[in-house]
């Protein structure tokens, strides 16, 4: 028998035993599989490490939508991910994770525990390069028998290193010592785990860069978020638990939609509201169908070149052969069909000798075209029937194949939260943080 969840028809499970239960969330065998676990969300709502505590009526099924839409577009990214599918309407069916004890938050703009580690910084400090921070998970103040300040302090370390310094979050982090510093055999599974903290950074950069890009297309602004790992049975690494509103903050207009309103004193049917909101705009995160055309008069054109620059987006690139300049009704009938099916859509017109494709293509679509003059290198000449266009015709000229898909993925990206993700990632790279003191 099968169950019916936010229009999706998913297998019915009958759950198990009980394997853990936090504040927000229970955990459940399920009868008959040995891999795979049931997440149940509850409709409490916690601050101040459970200092406050209320019941939202309905938080469980708003909180379960919104990890469910967020864990589906970074599944669909190709983001290693404890998520199956959807089973309730509170509940998700994932794999059975070893947890590891880490809270990895990353940061686009200072804001909550941030700014009081550094006051120097303004409310909303923007971060031109993502800022990733890695938090000792705890409770009741305690690591394996030793004492804490706080919960879920601020871990500093080197990766690699002997030593793994704890902080407490909630000070200027200039001017002070850590509170405790444990052997980094106290905290680590094994030697080997310091190797996977690189893969963690990168795959919690990379997944916030998805959801920047898909909060920006419904008009919200993702400023920061906190995620946590672990193993599944087959030894993957995975971005596990949830991703909800608790998991974040997001700006709209100005103020908080998330987990900040009820920290802040929000009145429970305004935090509720929000969470509503959330759940709501989440579901419509996705991935858009979208397509690069590579036009090319000969058969005889290499197209290596656009291949190896697009690396694993090379799916999205289509080659059409013809030659506008000889069969420019065919060519017309061609792009119009194309356009039909994926309106979309870039093209990039490879075309040695007269060029004239590119901007013929351009003055006959609405979608952007790209020309790059194959032939530019042995007659430079060749490049002003791409420069010198008429009026209405657009087009635009690229020197290398390359940077013409890469403008081209530009020009996708702003719809794009997968294609945003590749390119800001590796923007990100050489990037680096300043601040005016």
């Amino acid at each position: 028998m099968d169950a019916q969840t936010d229009g999706r028809q998913t297998k019915a499970y009958s759950l198990g035993a009980i394997i853990a239960e936090g504040k927000t969330k229970k955990i459940h065998r399920i009868s008959g599989e040995t891999d795979l676990v049931s997440i149940v969300a509850k409709d409490d709502i916690t601050a101040g490490d459970g200092a406050k505590h209320d019941i939202i009526p309905n938080k469980g099924r708003l909180a379960t939508a919104t990890t469910c839409n967020v864990f589906r577009l970074l599944k669909a990214c190709g983001l290693p991910v404890a998520f199956e599918e959807q089973d309730s309407p509170i509940s998700f069916i994932a794999p059975p994770c070893t947890m590891l004890p880490y809270e990895v938050v990353v940061r686009r703009e200072a804001h909550g525990s941030y700014l009081k580690r550094t006051p120097h910084f303004a409310k909303g400090q923007l971060f031109p390069k993502l800022v990733v921070e890695f938090f000792l998970k705890t409770k009741d103040r305690d690591w394996k028998g030793k004492p804490l300040v706080c919960d879920d302090p601020l871990m500093d370390f080197t990766e690699g290193g002997s030593q793994i310094r704890l902080l407490n979050p909630a000070k200027p982090i200039i001017g002070q010592e850590p509170f405790l510093t444990l052997a980094a055999s106290d905290v680590l599974a094994n030697n080997d785990e310091w190797k996977i903290f690189p893969e963690m950074r990168r795959i919690a950069r990379h997944a916030f860069l998805v959801l920047e890009k898909a909060w920006q297309l419904e008009g919200g602004t993702l400023v920061d978020f906190k995620v946590e790992f672990g193993y599944d049975p087959k030894g993957r690494l995975l971005l596990a638990d949830v991703i909800d509103n608790d998991s974040w903050r997001v700006i709209e207009n100005g103020h908080y939609i998330d987990k900040q309103v009820y920290r802040d004193g929000g009145a429970l049917d305004d935090v509720a509201e929000k969470y509503r909101l959330v759940a709501e705009t989440t579901g419509h995160f996705h991935l858009p169908q979208q397509r690069i055309i590579l036009w090319r008069g000969s058969a005889n054109d290499p197209t290596d070149a656009f291949a190896n620059a697009l690396g694993d987006l090379k799916d999205m690139m289509t080659v059409v052969t013809c030659s506008i300049h000889k069969e420019p009704v065919a060519g017309a009938a061609i792009l119009n069909r194309m356009i039909q099916e994926v309106p979309d859509t870039v093209v990039i017109a490879y075309i040695g000798r007269s060029n004239g494709a590119g901007p013929t293509l351009s003055a006959m679509s609405t979608i952007p075209v790209i020309t790059v003059p194959a032939s530019a290198k042995e007659f430079p000449e060749d490049v002003w029937s791409c420069l010198r266009a008429p009026s209405a015709v657009p087009v635009m000229t690229v020197m290398e194949p390359s940077n013409a898909v890469l403008a081209a993925l530009q020009i996708l990206s702003a719809r794009n939260p997968m294609i945003y993700a590749h390119l800001r990632a590796e923007i990100e790279k050489r990037t680096m943080n300043t601040i005016a003191i």
